[in-house]
């Protein structure tokens, strides 16, 4: 899998995915939070399927 997801678009996923798992354990506690680890994965692993369904590319680096 190709990087599709540059550096600031990263980051920013990881800090929502993290805040939306947050939701498990405190405010709410409701299971809603584990809608965070799809942003979460995909800023770890740099890829996300539906930019690439969509064409869309955030990654600096040439293919």
């Amino acid at each position: 899998m190709p990087r599709n997801e540059g550096t600031l678009d990263r980051t920013l996923r990881i800090i929502v995915g993290l805040i939306l798992l947050s939701l498990i354990f405190i405010g709410p506690k409701s299971m809603w939070g584990l809608v965070g680890l799809i942003p979460l994965i995909t800023g770890l692993v740099g890829y996300c399927p539906l930019y690439s369904i969509i064409g869309l590319n955030t990654c600096p680096m040439k293919k």
